[in-house]
């Protein structure tokens, strides 16, 4: 369930994942589709829904997939670092 990334002859960069058989545009790391090459036009996905590219930061910032031992939380636990 890897994101696979497709160039159109117009030159439209599309990022996507493919869930339950549908496509569905999809990038933690950048834009998921850029119309005709044109980075001013990108638009943010995850999972197939539109995000402005403010959430789409927020959202990576959220902290998701950070280790136990990287968190406040881990360190509060007396893991090891």
């Amino acid at each position: 369930m890897g994101t696979r990334k497709i160039k159109l002859a117009d030159g439209t960069i599309a990022h996507y994942i493919n869930v339950d058989g549908k496509n569905k545009f999809h990038n933690w790391d950048s834009a998921a589709l850029i119309p005709q090459g044109n980075k001013r036009a990108a638009e943010y996905y995850l999972f197939g829904i539109k995000y402005t590219k403010e959430q789409w930061e927020d959202l990576k910032k959220d902290g998701n997939g950070v280790p136990f031992y990287k968190t406040a939380a881990g360190k509060a636990a007396g893991a090891r670092v």
